[in-house]
């Protein structure tokens, strides 16, 4: 009876663990955490088949609340979101930077133009303290024409998807309702459709479809929405940087190579006895140095987690660098997250199993479930509380109960089994060899000068590593900024016929409290694509935390201050207080944001991006001086 319920039990988990790996997969779970929300729309659009105006639906009467809303969001200038074969819309642009320079006007007409591309379209405009709303949308749709032999029925492929967006009064659009058709005027005719939130509006939504053949292929439609006009300006600041911080990683290990062959040379001679006797320096707490710190298993369990976010930036990185992470794919980059951080708890938990029992520790049981808890824990517990305030604004960003569900199985299912088991695996292992023995009393330290304290330690520590990725750090919030918000207020459907398929238009909609999404290449929409150089930086920021950890834990051995495990974590971890700095910084001076819950959800988001950018840096930079403090004490001899 016992074997078969033990069985029926472990039937049960698997189905129950499958089904919901099979929800995660299905429903994109990335997708549903950056609030994207897929909803049909009414827009009747068939390939190849233009068309000069048509209804969306009736009129539609706006009563002063929802008028009101509607002018807030114009005023708050609101996108909306559209994809038609899975292609997002956007607003073509063309600027003329020579046209001032030009004389007459024929020059003015042929001068060159510079295109460019807006993810979405305004929801509306202000004019004169007035609102007027987009009413009318100019659908371009351009497709390819593949080739085929004779007698075969030619394939269509959609290439790009772009939209005019028009404000038109509703008595100049002459609608027939009995037809669903309407006449557009001409735009030096027709007035502005007004939102007046003093009153209720009557609207009319409608919508025009013009088909263009192009000659760019399948293959390479994405390319006018990867676009950057920058990217000469981001080679240069990337290749500055670089420079910048391999000449001073290049100094300072020159200065620390010569600087260590001389204390080893004088430490290892034998023909001056009495000046051994009244050394000084690192080498006078090698009696000390390894002694384990204080709360060994939150150390070694913070430095698993950190391991586990190396591992899963790391492979991310460098697979969508391969363009193995389409933009097409909604959400693919933060779902490979998700589950790359899940199964990374494997290292994560060996690490810090090997690292605890080195420190002495017995209790790996705790360690491990402390490892697979203390930070998870923390990122769960802080998106839950935001994820309440989203949930009061009945906005469409908030994460639904079932995918929260959803996660946590992840968490107890996924993560933390890999991290008991690889916990034991590092627990049984043989531990760290330490060169020189421990001694039995603790050396008095002696006293510190002001620049050894820890937070002086965190300015200087953090300024090389920060300096590293600011520029890519100010890419990424730039790209941020150029976006907006997106909400929806009609819910539409366009059902496309590429040869013999139909495909829908959907909107896409997001949280109407995205605005304080600082990074919104992630969160809003937009396209961050350049992982090459993403890629290249994070090199950089590794060395350069090394660099810098191995410099600080020097000058704290040389002051004979062994207390360094603790103090290297910290102060490794320092260019995250100038990441919140920066992060301030520009909520202050680039954000315009007033109300309460969304600044809240900013600065708690750059928490999150703080907390993991500190056990990152601190991470790499930990295990750098460990090692660095073994080879120097393994390099002396010690009586």
């Amino acid at each position: 009876m016992v074997k078969y319920l033990n069985v029926l039990i472990q039937v049960f988990f698997v189905y129950f663990f499958s089904n919901i790996f099979l929800y995660l997969c299905f429903y994109c779970i990335g997708e549903v955490l950056r609030g994207d929300r897929i909803v049909n729309t009414f827009y009747d659009v068939k390939m190849t088949e233009d068309k000069k105006c048509e209804l969306v639906c009736g009129k539609k009467k706006l009563s002063m609340e929802e008028s009101k809303l509607m002018a807030e969001r114009i005023q708050e200038e609101y996108y909306v979101h559209l994809i038609a074969d899975n292609l997002p819309v956007a607003t073509r642009l063309e600027f003329y930077p020579n046209r001032e320079a030009a004389g007459d006007e024929e020059q003015k007409k042929v001068a060159d133009k510079d295109v460019q591309f807006e993810h979405g379209y305004r929801l509306g405009f202000v004019d004169n303290n007035k609102f007027y709303l987009h009413n009318h949308l100019s659908f371009i749709l351009y497709f390819h024409k593949e080739k085929v032999e004779e007698g075969e029925t030619h394939n269509y492929r959609v290439v790009r998807f772009e939209v005019v967006p028009q404000s038109v009064k509703v008595e100049d659009l002459k609608a027939v309702d009995t037809e669903k058709s309407c006449t557009l005027p001409e735009a030096s005719g027709s007035a502005p459709q007004e939102i007046d939130p003093a009153k209720d509006n009557e609207i009319l939504f409608t919508y025009s479809v013009t088909w263009k053949e192009s000659e760019v292929k399948w293959a390479s439609r994405w390319d006018t929405y990867l676009t950057m006009s920058d990217v000469q300006i981001h080679w240069f600041s990337i290749v500055n940087s670089v420079v910048v911080v391999f000449f001073l990683s290049g100094i300072l290990s020159m200065i620390i190579i010569r600087t260590l062959r001389k204390d080893i040379a004088n430490y290892n001679r034998e023909d001056d006895i009495e000046d051994t006797m009244e050394e000084s320096g690192w080498k006078n707490v090698h009696g000390d140095v390894f002694r384990p710190p204080q709360y060994p298993m939150i150390l070694s369990s913070l430095l698993g987690s950190g391991i586990q976010l190396f591992c899963m930036i790391l492979i991310v990185i460098f697979v969508a660098m391969l363009g193995m992470l389409s933009p097409s794919s909604r959400g693919a980059l933060m779902t490979t997250s998700c589950f790359l951080f899940m199964f990374m708890g494997v290292f994560g938990g060996f690490f810090a199993g090997r690292l605890y029992r080195t420190l002495k520790g017995h209790r790996w049981r705790k360690g491990a479930f402390c490892t697979a808890t203390l930070y998870p824990g923390v990122v769960f517990g802080i998106c839950f509380v935001l994820n309440c305030f989203i949930w009061g604004e009945h906005s469409s960003g908030a994460v639904p109960f079932t995918t929260m569900l959803a996660l946590l199985c992840m968490w107890f299912g996924i993560s933390m089994p890999l991290v008991y088991l690889g916990y034991y695996f590092g627990f049984r292992k043989q531990p760290y060899d330490n060169p020189v023995r421990t001694n039995q009393i603790p050396r008095q330290v002696p006293e510190q000068r002001w620049y050894m304290n820890k937070f002086v330690g965190i300015l200087m520590a953090g300024i090389l590593p920060f300096g590293a990725m600011f520029i890519e750090l100010f890419f990424i919030f730039s790209v941020s900024h150029s976006g907006s918000q997106t909400d929806h207020f009609i819910s539409c459907s366009s059902y496309i016929k590429i040869g013999r398929r139909w495909l829908e238009l959907h909107p896409l909609t997001s949280s109407s409290l995205c605005v304080c999404r600082h990074l919104q290449a992630i969160w809003e929409n937009q396209f961050y694509y350049l992982f090459g150089f993403l890629f290249l930086v994070f090199i950089i920021l590794v060395v350069s935390c090394s660099q810098i950890s191995i410099v600080m834990v020097y000058f704290q051995l040389c002051a004979e201050d062994y207390r360094w495990w603790w103090r290297t974590f910290l102060v490794s971890g320092g260019s995250a207080f100038y990441v919140l700095i920066y992060a301030v910084f520009y909520f202050v001076n680039k954000l315009d944001i007033v109300e309460f819950i969304p600044s809240l959800l900013y600065f708690g988001y750059t928490t999150l991006m703080v907390l993991s950018f500190w056990l990152l840096t601190g991470t790499i930079g930990f295990y750098a001086a460990y090692m660095f403090i073994r080879k120097i004490y393994a390099a002396v001899k010690i009586d």
